[in-house]
């Protein structure tokens, strides 16, 4: 489904992200983890088109990122609080993502209330706007609004860094569902090791902007990094 050829990004004179080849096939859960700066972000957004390579291409289906935007139909993200609309309510940007795709209101009402359990009370009917909401809340918001969207491929930039241990437990559960049940692609990026293991078939682990280990999960892949990590802090 994604194809990436010969990606390289370039800060400063530094290479973030140097990918020569690297494929995501349909219905894959991947898990992209490293430590700050391996080049996580970096490449998400140049998955997105948010930002261009120095060299190189990610392909899409087959298509170009930069060239085409066939990908949008059936790609959705939430990298950050930037991808939301901050002076409006959720319920006004959930019906905002939702006319975008030729739903009604009823329609979004009708999808909203299978996630009261996600939103814990804590969202619809309070009156506030997005930019009020706290870090946790709005990842909530920007999740949902990719579910809304029913994309193929879920890009999430950090989830569970800023939600509580029981949106964890639920966002787990609702991830290996998209997977496993609606053959959904997604790709997380996360530091919790534990936490992506969990979800994810499949981990690329990226250092210095390198993918440096491409696992299949099993038993011991949460050991397998901790140890990797852990001797990483011993050396320095």
């Amino acid at each position: 489904m994604i194809e990436i050829k010969d990606l390289k990004k370039v800060y400063a004179g530094v290479a973030v992200v140097n990918v020569p080849h690297l494929e995501i096939r349909k219905g894959e859960s991947v898990g992209l983890i490293g430590n700050n700066g391996a080049g996580k972000t970096t490449i998400f957004r140049m998955m997105l088109d948010l930002i261009r390579p120095e060299s190189g291409e990610v392909l899409s289906k087959g298509e170009n990122v930069a060239h085409s935007e066939n990908w949008k139909n059936y790609t959705a993200a939430y990298l950050d609080e930037g991808f939301l609309i901050d002076y409006l309510t959720p319920e006004e940007y959930f019906y905002f993502v939702g006319g975008l795709h030729n739903q009604t209101r009823a329609h979004v009402d009708d999808f909203l209330s299978g996630y009261t359990e996600f939103f814990n009370g804590e969202i619809l009917k309070k009156g506030k706007y997005i930019r009020d909401l706290s870090k946790g809340n709005q990842c909530k918001v920007g999740v949902v609004a990719c579910l809304l969207q029913s994309p193929e491929m879920l890009m999430l930039d950090e989830p569970f860094a800023n939600i509580d241990p029981s949106t964890q437990i639920r966002l787990k559960g609702l991830l290996k569902d998209l997977t496993k049940n609606q053959g959904m692609t997604t790709l997380v990026s996360s530091h919790d090791l534990s936490h992506v293991t969990e979800v994810c078939d499949r981990i690329l682990l990226m250092e210095k902007g390198k993918i440096i280990k491409d696992i299949t999960t099993n038993a011991s892949t949460l050991k397998e990094l901790e140890e990797y990590f852990t001797v990483g802090m011993t050396a320095e």
